[in-house]
C-alpha cells in the first residue's frame, strides 16, 4: 500500500465510515470490513484484525461516556463480557487451527462476515417493530438487569463473540436487537450503553489475538482512525437533520449488497 493512499485514501475512507457511524450507531465493522476487503483487496484476515482494533479505539469514547451518565448496567455487562470472551476465544482457536491454510480461514471469514452482514441488516429492519412493541406494551424501567435471562443472555454472549471474531460484525446492531427482546424492562438508553461498553473489551481482546498471529496492518489502522474522529463528530450533528428511516433503509441496501458480494 503506497504512502499516497495511505495519508489520502484511508484518512477519507475513515471519515466516511465515522459519519456513517455517528449518523446510526452501526457501521464500523458492517461496513469498514466489507469494503477493507471487497474495495481495497486486504486479505479478510488482516482486514478483520485490523477493524477489530479499529472499533476497540472509536467505541471507547462512547463507553467512557456512557458509564458516566449511568447507562450501563453492570450486572449484564459482566455476563455479556464473559461468554463474549468465551465465544472468542472458542472462535480463535478455529483461526488457529485453519491458519497454516491462509485460503481455507479467508474463506470462513469472507463466509462469516456475509452472513453477519445479512443478520445485521434485517435486526436494522426489525428494530422499528420492536420499538413500537415496547411502547405498545409500556414496558417500565426496571433497577434490575439480566432478571430471568441469564443463559439466554450468556448464549448470546457466546454467539456474537465468535462472531466478532471471525468477522468483526456482530456487537452493534446485531447485539442491540437481541438485548432489546431479552430485556425488555431495561430503558433503550442502558442497553445501547451496556452494548457500546462490551464490545469495547471484546473487539481489543479480538483484535490483539489476530495482531498476535500477523492479522494487523498498522498504516492502515492509523490511516482509518485519522478521519473517522472528526467523521463521527460531523456524523453526530447531521443526525439531528437526517431522517433516521432514510439512514437506516441506505445502511439496510450497503449491508445487503455487500453480503452478496462476500458470500457468492
Amino acid at each position: 500500500m503506497s504512502e499516497l493512499f495511505s495519508f489520502i485514501h484511508l484518512p477519507a475512507i475513515g471519515f466516511a465510515i465515522g459519519i456513517i457511524i455517528g449518523l446510526t450507531g452501526v457501521g464500523g465493522g458492517s461496513l469498514m470490513t466489507p469494503i477493507l476487503v471487497g474495495g481495497l483487496g486486504i486479505p479478510p484476515a488482516i482486514a478483520v484484525g485490523t477493524d477489530l482494533l479499529f472499533a476497540s479505539i472509536t467505541k471507547s469514547f462512547g463507553a467512557v461516556a456512557h458509564w458516566r451518565i449511568g447507562n450501563v448496567a453492570k450486572r449484564l455487562l459482566s455476563v455479556l463480557i464473559a461468554s463474549s470472551l468465551t465465544g472468542a476465544a472458542l472462535a480463535f482457536a478455529l483461526i488457529h487451527e485453519l491458519q497454516p491454510n491462509i485460503e481455507a480461514l479467508n474463506k470462513v471469514i469472507k463466509t462469516s462476515l456475509g452472513v453477519a452482514l445479512f443478520i445485521t441488516a434485517f435486526a436494522l429492519l426489525i428494530r422499528p417493530w420492536l420499538l413500537k412493541f415496547r411502547r405498545t406494551h409500556n414496558v417500565t424501567a426496571s433497577e434490575q438487569d439480566v432478571q430471568g435471562n441469564v443463559r439466554a443472555t450468556a448464549v448470546l454472549g457466546v454467539a456474537i463473540g465468535a462472531v466478532v471474531m471471525l468477522s468483526s460484525v456482530g456487537a452493534g446492531a446485531i447485539g442491540v436487537t437481541a438485548l432489546l427482546l431479552l430485556h425488555p424492562s431495561l430503558p433503550i438508553t442502558r442497553i445501547v450503553g451496556t452494548d457500546i461498553a462490551y464490545a469495547v473489551p471484546l473487539t481489543a481482546a479480538a483484535g490483539l489475538a489476530h495482531a498476535s498471529v500477523g492479522h494487523l496492518d498498522a498504516n492502515l489502522l492509523i490511516g482509518l482512525l485519522v478521519g473517522s474522529v472528526p467523521g463521527i463528530l460531523l456524523g453526530a450533528r447531521l443526525s439531528k437533520r437526517v431522517p433516521e428511516v432514510a439512514t437506516r433503509c441506505l445502511l439496510v441496501a450497503a449491508l445487503s449488497f455487500a453480503g452478496v458480494k462476500l458470500v457468492a
